[in-house]
């Protein structure tokens, strides 16, 4: 156990021998130890107190270790738990490691067996930890986004592309970051282009550039976003806006790994990797004869689904404390304390928007509140006219008068939608029945502030 750099454990058992016991050796190796005499005991400790490893009996008079563990599941994701039980049986280690059991040792146990348990489960909580700072912020434990972070990293260990399918706002470019990071390209570019945002007359030349006077106004040659990613990783974010005129030139990209400028005839081979990611279904698409079926095929070489929030519920507790003191420190105030009737009624919530939406609504309460603590208060003002926004019963322009101009008329129902869905573009576009890339040119070209716009 020697080395590891947090030396704090909980050891708890009802059997006074046992606790001694577990004290004296953890204290031998230079562990900080602090023991509970049952599960009640110590879920009081673990309310004031984080510790890193809790070691911990599973029957108990008050309470058995499986509630122990549900309860530090939810509470703190990242401590490891190592369970002993004189009553060891397959079902029971099952049913602990399912609960958030990290390893499981029968009584009466080996110290030396213990030490390297111990040393295995802080090992891999490190490397827990090491991923998540890669990956920029992929937080959570919930089953379903394990599975995605375990299928993101088989896929980073080869060359082949990935198509990642998910919901707005549930870490799609996260993801594909993490895919890079942890791949042999990481030291090479990462280049991200938005197929939505760029208009579509410049999307080409800023995917595969131009050579001096290929149009209008081109006068320098420009490398596209193809040749800046030489030897990294390009990410094509929001594939299913790519306009269906450029689709054969981007699957010949694709498949030749080769591109050819804008008024260029010669070609130039380009060693990437592609991620691309949708919002939409590109099956749909392809059934709409929007979205070229062979070059849906050559994007999903893997596939990599994302989970929505609704379907990990259990994370939005740990993903609400990390956004509350993300934004705390970058405000330089105190960490606030979470109301557990507050963090409850969070995970009630079924968040349309997914983490995005979590981490913008911690933000804004913690900018309303005036003390340290987030009450259930804020749920019921600021979550519910969050989602009264959100669901507008109909869109009302203003009163329009004879000689009004179609491009008026266009400008002024744009306006008010985006005012209704409180500046969101995708729900915007949904709503009027055209892309989000048209949504975002018209933005453009109506002059409208684009910052009040997500």
């Amino acid at each position: 156990m020697n080395g590891q750099t947090t030396k704090s454990v909980l050891v708890v058992d009802d059997e006074p021998g046992m606790r001694m016991a577990l004290s004296t050796n953890f204290q031998r190796e230079g562990w900080h130890v602090d023991v509970a005499a049952g599960s009640m005991e110590a879920l009081r400790k673990l309310e004031s107190r984080h510790f890193p490893l809790v070691v911990t009996d599973v029957r108990m008079p008050d309470g058995d270790g499986l509630h122990l563990m549900r309860s530090l599941r939810t509470s703190s994701p990242s401590t490891a738990v190592i369970v002993l039980t004189a009553f060891g049986s397959v079902p029971e280690a099952v049913q602990a490691m399912r609960g958030g059991a990290c390893d499981y040792l029968t009584k009466p146990i080996s110290f030396e067996e213990l030490q390297s348990a111990v040393e295995r489960v802080m090992r891999q909580a490190g490397r827990s930890t090491e991923d998540a700072v890669l990956s920029g912020a992929i937080v959570g434990t919930a089953p379903s986004l394990l599975r995605a972070l375990e299928r993101a990293r088989h896929a980073a260990r080869t060359d082949a592309d990935v198509l990642i399918e998910a919901e707005s706002g549930t870490g799609k470019e996260l993801f594909a970051r993490y895919i890079h990071e942890n791949s042999d390209r990481r030291d090479r570019p990462f280049v991200a282009v938005n197929c939505a945002a760029v208009p579509e007359h410049l999307l080409e030349s800023e995917l595969f550039g131009h050579v001096r006077g290929a149009f209008t106004g081109a006068t320098a040659s420009k490398a596209g976003k193809f040749e800046l990613a030489e030897g990294g990783t390009l990410l094509l974010d929001e594939i299913g806006e790519m306009p269906l005129h450029l689709q054969p030139k981007l699957l010949r990209a694709l498949q030749e790994r080769e591109v050819e400028r804008l008024g260029d005839t010669r070609s130039t081979h380009v060693n990437i990797r592609i991620v691309a990611t949708t919002n939409v279904s590109l099956p749909a698409m392809v059934e709409q004869g929007k979205f070229r079926a062979d070059l849906y095929y050559r994007l999903n070489v893997i596939p990599l689904p994302l989970p929505p929030l609704r379907e990990r519920r259990e994370d939005v507790p740990v993903l609400a404390d990390f956004f509350a003191r993300k934004f705390a420190s970058e405000a330089g105030r105190p960490i606030p304390i979470l109301h557990p009737e507050f963090v409850a009624g969070l995970q009630a919530h079924s968040w349309p928007g997914n983490v995005r939406e979590l981490g913008n609504f911690i933000r804004r309460v913690l900018t309303l509140i005036d003390g340290c603590e987030i009450g259930p208060e804020c749920l019921k003002t600021e979550l519910s006219s969050a989602a009264n926004s959100r669901t507008p019963p109909s869109v009302s322009p203003a009163p329009l008068r004879t000689g009004t101009s179609m491009r008026e008329v266009e400008r002024l129902l744009l306006e008010e939608t985006l005012q209704i869905t409180g500046g969101n573009r995708t729900r915007t576009a949904k709503m009027l029945g055209v892309s989000l890339r048209t949504i975002r040119n018209k933005i453009r070209e109506h002059g409208l502030p684009p910052r009040r716009y997500a």
